[in-house]
């Protein structure tokens, strides 16, 4: 994910996409998906449907089991996405 975040970060800076450079609209945009996607993650581990290697995670968990690397995962891809998007839609406009 940290990798991810590299090599999207030229993208604001190249073409001014000013995802980083407005955090309350950004904040505004993720709020919704990442409170759906985190209660249907935990609803699905305590129900024993969904689990996570150990070997792949810290090992660090928030309420509910729910490993800290997938709310960052529901952080960090989307802003990796709408980086592009700004991108693409940048360029179009050109």
């Amino acid at each position: 994910m940290g990798a991810c975040l590299l090599i999207t970060l030229p993208l604001e800076l190249v073409y001014k996409a000013h995802v980083y450079g407005r955090p309350r609209r950004l904040l505004r945009v993720l709020l919704w998906p990442v409170l759906l996607f985190t209660i249907w993650d935990v609803l699905a581990i305590q129900a024993g449907i969904w689990s996570f290697n150990e070997r792949y995670v810290t090992g660090w968990r928030l309420p509910f089991d729910l490993p800290v690397e997938e709310l960052a995962f529901f952080f960090v891809i989307p802003i990796c996405a709408i980086l592009g998007y700004e991108a693409v839609r940048r360029t179009l406009e050109r």
